[in-house]
């Protein structure tokens, strides 16, 4: 089987591994770098050029496109689709999970907890309206960022306003969002592969860190589930019509909340804290989707 890899980074852990563990299961890797992609549209429907000449047609596409690229990424995974070529993550999907607001609008008429958060296109207007989210700290985020980029804690009116402004030079929209004291810097991350839960960690902050991100120095451990954060897990993961997914998760008083949804979640540290052979999780659902589309 062919399998095309999207991705900027061949040389990264999550990339390697992809293709080792499709490469130990017999398959072929091409690694196709979607920003070089040229997309073709004529008579005969849609290909795909790299370096003046049509690309081949994979079986599958397994893509990581990274939030720089977010509108690009999608249109190349849109193009595949045109071609038939299934994809592990849709370009809806992946819209709606790098778009934060977008993403939590639809789960929120869903029915699924958030932290409370206010949208705003002014700093004047965000320290008016705070207020509505309760006490001070509060989480302030730029409305599309990765990694913990973009993410701050405000404890008072004049370093929101502050931070507001700042962010507001490089997007028109700034969320903010209460702070969950009760989480104490801590997070769950869950990897959602198909219909299943494939691995969990509990992330924890360095010390006076707000964001659980691994190269942020945060710590990790494997943890086990409640019944309700998997149920929720597997909810949102199927709202947004994702098959590959990280999950973040807060544990706080009034039940698990979601924080974000990762289309294309790193393998690194959550292969390295569970031990669980997930990039092979991942093989193993593109041979699926590949089967289902041959036989269609």
């Amino acid at each position: 089987m062919d399998i095309a890899l999207l991705t900027r980074g061949p040389g990264l852990y999550s990339t390697r591994r992809l293709a080792e563990a499709a490469t130990n299961r017999g398959h072929r890797i091409d690694m196709i770098d979607h920003t070089q992609c040229a997309l073709l549209l004529n008579g005969e429907g849609g290909k795909i050029m790299i370096n003046g000449r049509f690309h081949e047609v994979p079986d599958v596409i397994i893509p990581r496109i990274g939030a720089s690229v977010t509108t690009l990424g999608a249109s190349v995974i849109d193009h595949f689709k045109l071609m038939g070529v299934p994809s592990l993550t849709s370009s809806e999907g992946l819209r709606l999970a790098r778009d934060k607001w977008r993403c939590q609008q639809l789960l929120t008429s869903a029915g699924v907890d958030c932290p409370a958060t206010l949208l705003c296109t002014d700093p004047a207007e965000a320290r008016r309206c705070a207020r509505t989210l309760g006490r001070y700290p509060l989480v302030v985020k730029m409305l599309e960022g990765t990694h913990g980029i973009g993410v701050a804690l405000v404890h008072n009116r004049y370093q929101l306003e502050h931070t507001c402004d700042g962010f507001l030079n490089f997007h028109p929209q700034v969320l903010i969002q209460e702070y969950i004291e009760e989480a104490r810097g801590s997070d769950l991350r869950i990897f959602v592969v198909g219909d299943q839960i494939v691995a969990a960690m509990e992330r924890q902050a360095r010390r006076g860190e707000l964001r659980a991100n691994m190269h942020l120095g945060a710590t990790a451990r494997v943890t086990e589930l409640s019944a309700e954060e998997r149920q929720l897990a597997l909810k949102v993961v199927d709202l947004l019509g994702l098959e590959v997914a990280g999950v973040d998760i807060l544990r706080s008083r009034r039940g698990p909340l979601v924080m974000e949804i990762n289309a294309s979640p790193g393998l690194e540290g959550i292969e390295n804290t569970t031990g669980v052979d997930i990039a092979g999780a991942i093989i193993k659902l593109a041979e699926y989707k590949a089967r289902v589309s041959l036989s269609a």
